[in-house]
């Protein structure tokens, strides 16, 4: 937008400032780098040298002043500066020819800070007093003290009144009540807090105007960056804007602009996007409106065993959808599309249901679910490729398109550009003809063009027997159970609503009594105000970016016990989210021609294996909370002759470490049917298993769980509420009782540094490319998963094997009962009364047989008139 014609981005150092030496206590509060700036930060480095961007620091001092030098510095040579930033510190740089430009987001938009915004949003008179207003303020995020008592408001009073700090400190005699006692005993925090807030605009640093000028990009570093970031939108951007023609695609408008490095200003526009010439990739597709030789393909699919096809619809994810048309293709570059018809459904039928013809498409499971309604039931002998790449890939995306991109070097038709968006959007309904048969048939030969690939990586890096035998026929049983629903009380939830409400308010009217004022409970400003500012419910403060108060749930879980309030806004919160989350969200998601809600599994989202499930989510209702327990009240059979059973794997994944580990003391647990958890607290503590308290048995079972999950002293002592030494000596302790587990782990992390990556037991791999990382931070997280990945891929495959084993034997003896969900480690199935002894015997079979480790796996049955009674 600004079309700038220099740039550079500006980095702190890690060595102390100067600030560091005028206050040793300066930004001491500071939590950790967040683990994804840590890892962000080498690719943002490798992107600002493939665009020839300038980065800038100096020792002894931070960013903020190296970019005030700059500012002014630029500003003496005549350019017009834009500091692009949303810290409020920085409007103290503001001038005429020195802006603040902070970005926006979906939110609120981008905003330009100049003199009038400043002195508007700062409530002061001229721009030098951001300076004081800091000051007087402090700021917790930097540790900067400020004046105790003083708050925005304050600060804007006695900036209004006294002009400046030096002006207030020497006129404290006029300041009323204790907030005068508070100033004037801390006048030297006062002046030293000015200090610290200060930027610095005299860096020893040269403002070196050729260095800074916009440069031609690198484009093969910048394209290979892009690529493997799956950043395309933006790829395409930087390469229309550098003159690189973009990778062709179909149906798009052709335009053709000029792009030159330097736009006709010397500015290179960066922000802007151009359309270059582009080329439609030939996909040879017939259109048999008329369903004529059908017959003829019939044999020709038939012959080649193999075919790739999709369903065009208007949303797939939606199984009561009709059928627009549907596409097959057996040859690269070569469909055949058919709207739909009779004959259309016949030859489907026919394809589909030949167990000796390869079916390969792209989100099967919703296919599956779409044609059971034509009566297509009972598809064999399929290839999904977003299942296959998730396999060779876990943590990638698997979108269509991008595989399109990244395996063929091709581009597939842009959903966007062909349905529009926004208001102007239409439905596949709504498409030519012409549009509907290019988009379905592209769609087939791309499927059919990855099947190749994908079967050959999947057998090279020997995944193809989990693909087969594991994730292929979960398939079927996930399609299943989202077509059968599962049955909601609604008029308990009508109850449960009302209840809730009612606490609510309560909640509400004592938050209101104690804080002596009513205010918005879901501004977090207001709110932080109130217990930070009014209340001083503590001193030190965390604050937001933005300078507010933080009030997040892991902010005020840290101050529970503190004020009876921070129990009542954490309580009051929960039963928000309770009531709006599920209580009154789920009766609207009841389809209308079945009466259940129908979820969602998602099979390649988790990158260890894990099923998750959307609209709705079930693998978030709370259960930590006896409300939110309640909550599985709702979830009941379909009718009488029908209850609910839970089954409920035990400690799945500590039984998995004790195998994968071979550790005895955990073997002989597990094997003697002894309490993992009081074991390992009388190991840990050292006394006998009679003499383990309640404590002791609660701290080990989190150290049990922990230490899964690589788990620190620093985490466990904030978990359990200890020091941090005494939670270093449990961990010791642990090691100590249980070495094997040790050695397990430190072989875990050896293999994946040879290899860069981990294995479940049935061979799920997990790519950890961090784990040889220089940075200390990047590598102890990737530590941190292949210690992880191996114990909570192999659960995962545990289970999905079990739901196989345990749907094929319900199949084959044609029970009425059927599976409806699966929520972490547990099962839930509508059990008919008549089959409740056939059917636990299967369920707690199936799944304890599922798999053989060196301890047994133990199933907990439950059953009743609800999810809550049976779990």
């Amino acid at each position: 937008k600004e079309k700038p014609t220099h740039i550079a981005v500006c980095f702190d150092r890690k060595k102390p400032t100067f600030r560091h030496e005028q206050y040793k206590e300066y930004k001491a509060n500071r939590e950790a780098t967040p683990e994804g700036i840590i890892v962000a930060k080498p690719y943002i480095d490798r992107l600002l040298d493939s665009l020839n961007i300038q980065k800038l620091y100096m020792d002894g001092y931070e960013a903020d002043d190296v970019i005030g030098t700059l500012a002014k510095k630029a500003e003496q040579e005549d350019f017009q500066v834009y500091m692009m930033t949303s810290d409020k510190d920085f409007a103290q740089l503001v001038s005429e020819n020195i802006f603040m430009y902070r970005p926006g987001n979906k939110w609120s938009p981008t905003e330009v800070w100049g003199i009038k915004e400043v002195l508007e949003k700062f409530q002061i008179q001229k721009v030098p007093q951001v300076i004081d207003f800091l000051g007087m303020m402090g700021d917790s995020v930097d540790n900067i003290p400020g004046l105790p008592g003083v708050g925005k408001k304050t600060a804007q009073k006695f900036i209004a009144q006294y002009g400046s700090m030096e002006a207030l400190l020497a006129n404290t005699h006029e300041i009323k009540g204790k907030l005068r006692e508070k100033v004037e005993g801390a006048k030297e925090l006062g002046v030293l807090s000015k200090q610290l807030a200060t930027i610095e605009t005299h860096v020893p640093i040269a403002f070196e105007e050729d260095k800074l000028k916009i440069k031609k990009f690198n484009i093969d570093e910048v394209k290979e960056l892009f690529d493997e970031l799956e950043f395309k939108t933006i790829l395409q951007r930087v390469l229309s804007v550098s003159g690189v023609e973009k990778t062709p695609t179909i149906n798009e408008e052709t335009t053709t602009i000029e792009a030159d490095e330097e736009l006709s200003s010397g500015q290179l526009d960066m922000f802007s996007v151009n359309s270059s010439e582009e080329k439609e990739k030939e996909v040879i597709s017939k259109d048999y409106s008329t369903g004529s030789e059908t017959e003829m393909i019939y044999s020709e699919i038939e012959k080649r065993g193999v075919c790739s096809f999709q369903l065009l619809c208007n949303n797939l994810s939606d199984f009561n959808q009709k059928i627009i048309g549907v596409s097959f293709s057996c040859e690269k570059n070569e469909a055949v599309y058919f709207p739909l018809s009779e004959k259309t459904i016949d030859l489907t039928r026919k394809i589909l249901l030949n167990k000796n013809i390869k079916k390969i498409g792209f989100d099967i499971k919703s296919q599956i679910k779409i044609l059971k309604k034509y009566n297509i039931t009972e598809i064999e002998n399929f290839f999904d490729i977003s299942i296959a790449h998730y396999l060779l890939q876990p943590d990638m995306r698997h979108d269509i398109d991008l595989l399109a991109e990244n395996y063929l070097g091709q581009r597939s038709m842009d959903i966007n550009s062909v349905l529009g968006k926004g208001k102007t959007k239409r439905s596949m309904s709504e498409l030519s003809k012409e549009k509907q048969l290019l988009f379905c048939s592209e769609l087939t030969d791309i499927q059919l063009q990855l099947y190749s690939v994908f079967t050959a990586e999947l057998k090279k890096l020997k995944l193809y027997d989990l693909f087969q035998s594991i994730e292929m026929p979960l398939l079927k049983v996930l399609s299943d159970m989202e077509l059968e629903g599962i049955s909601l009380d609604t008029e308990m939830l009508s109850d449960f609503s009302a209840e809730l409400s009612k606490e609510i308010v309560n909640l509400e009217r004592n938050i209101y009594e104690i804080s002596g004022e009513e205010f918005n409970l879901s501004s977090p400003k207001q709110m932080g105000e109130i217990l930070f500012e009014k209340m001083k419910i503590i001193e030190k403060v965390k604050k937001t970016k933005t300078g507010q108060y933080s009030t997040s749930e892991e902010t005020l879980s840290k101050l529970k016990g503190k004020h009876p309030i921070i129990d009542h806004i954490l309580e009051y919160r929960g039963l928000q989210k309770l009531l709006s989350t599920y209580v009154k969200a789920l009766p609207l998601l009841i389809d209308k021609n079945t009466g259940k809600i129908h979820t969602t599994f998602n099979q390649s989202v988790a990158a260890t294996g894990r099923l998750s499930s959307v609209t709705p989510n079930l693998q978030n209702i709370p259960i930590r909370t006896k409300k939110g327990r309640k909550m599985r009240k709702a979830f009941i059979p379909k009718n009488s002759d029908f209850e609910i059973l839970a089954a409920d794997y035990s400690q799945i994944e500590l039984r998995i470490m004790a195998s994968l580990s071979s550790d005895t003391s955990m073997l002989s647990a597990f094997n003697n049917g002894i309490d993992i958890h009081s074991a390992t607290a009388a190991k840990v503590y050292k006394v006998e298993e009679k003499d383990v308290t309640r404590e002791m048995r609660s701290h080990a079972k989190m150290v049990n769980f922990g230490i899964i999950y690589g788990i620190s002293a620093f985490g466990l002592s904030q978990r359990l509420g200890i020091k941090r030494k005494e939670a270093a000596e449990i961990i010791e302790n642990y090691f100590i009782e249980f070495p094997k587990v040790k050695e397990y782990m430190d072989l875990s992390i050896n293999k994946a540094r040879d290899n860069e990556f981990v294995e479940t037991i049935l061979g799920r791999r997990r790519y950890l490319k961090d784990i040889n990382s220089r940075n200390g931070m990047i590598r102890a997280f990737a530590e941190r998963n292949a210690i992880n990945a191996p114990i909570q891929g192999s659960a995962a495959d545990i289970i999905k094997k079990a739901m196989i084993d345990v749907q094929q034997e319900m199949k084959r003896l044609k029970l009425e009962s059927r599976m409806l969900l699966q929520v972490h480690d547990e099962l839930v199935f509508d059990m008919k009364k008549s089959e409740k002894e056939i059917l636990m015997k299967i369920v707690k079979e199936k799944m304890e047989q599922t798999i053989t480790l060196d301890v047994p796996l133990v199933v907990d049955i439950g059953f009743g008139k609800n999810w809550l009674e049976a779990h």
